[in-house]
């Protein structure tokens, strides 16, 4: 069995805004907590900045998104730095699939966004899950 990739999460940077919060909380949740030895977290303010680091990582590996809002930075950003998206998620998608999880809140969110980070973060996973599944070839 070949060895699993790591992949890269760019959460949005939407500051200010909750469904920019929910972003990074569900990015934290699966780089941190669920899948930290496939995962690595890029800021995307790192990619503004054309950190090297950052644009090698990126370079090398597959990239999820989680974007706050329609205007996409993150899944923007990323293309634009030449990395590869290979799955572009939306707090706003996630949120019109479980309406009763409304989130309220910004430096901390209220209960509803925390699950919904929570639901966003079982996404984020099971993208990783299929990526890592493809094998090196199709990376």
């Amino acid at each position: 069995m070949s060895e699993p990739k790591r992949v890269i999460i760019v959460p949005c940077s939407g500051i200010g805004k909750s469904f920019g919060t929910v972003s990074r909380v569900a990015a934290y949740q699966v780089t941190e907590d669920d899948r930290p030895d496939r995962t690595q977290l890029i800021p995307l303010s790192l990619l503004v900045l054309g950190d090297e680091e950052a644009l090698a990582a990126l370079a090398e590996n597959p990239a999820i998104t989680i974007d706050g809002c329609q205007l996409a930075c993150a899944t923007k950003m990323v293309r634009e730095s030449g990395g590869e998206v290979r799955k572009e998620l939306a707090v706003l998608e996630c949120f019109r699939r479980h309406r009763d999880l409304k989130p309220q809140g910004i430096g901390e969110l209220n209960e509803g966004g925390q699950k919904l980070a929570s639901v966003l973060a079982e996404e984020v996973d099971a993208a990783v899950d299929a990526l890592n599944q493809e094998g090196p070839e199709n990376a």
